[in-house]
């Protein structure tokens, strides 16, 4: 009787252990300790060139912040990083102006960014013509 109630006990105390631990790792995310709850994000500045690591400057009331961001070397700089879109498929190649185009739709405006809500882009026609079929090697029977 004795064993489970030690072994009862020991179980009490680690669950409360536990818990505690979730709690304070909770508590630990909020580092800066402020509560302004009204942040106002600049767009994030590389460190060099136009793209890579960099920073993004926050204010609120009087308090100021910076965070590490990084802006992708392969993005459309006309939209800026902290806007996301949702594209359709690419169009159809005009002949006159040799282009295809899609448009996008805003998914998602990361801090506050101010972001179009469509957008279109164009990349030149592919001048490869790509063969729908392909010769199938060793499926028929001989």
């Amino acid at each position: 009787m004795q064993v489970r109630s030690l072994l009862l006990l020991l179980a009490l105390i680690l669950v409360a252990a536990a818990a505690e631990a979730g709690k304070n790792k909770k508590e630990k995310t909020k580092k800066d300790g402020s509560k302004c709850e009204d942040w106002r994000w600049g767009p994030c500045i590389p460190n060099s060139k136009d793209c890579g690591l960099g920073y993004r400057e926050g204010t609120c009331k009087d308090e100021t912040k910076k965070l590490k961001c990084k802006i992708p070397c392969n993005w459309k700089k006309k939209f800026g990083a902290d806007c996301k879109y949702k594209f359709e498929s690419w169009g159809g190649c005009s002949a006159q102006t040799g282009l295809k185009t899609r448009s996008g739709v805003l998914k998602k405006a990361l801090y506050n960014a101010q972001c179009e809500e469509t957008v279109y882009v164009t990349k030149p026609c592919s001048s490869k013509i790509k063969s729908k079929s392909k010769a199938k090697k060793g499926k028929g029977k001989d």
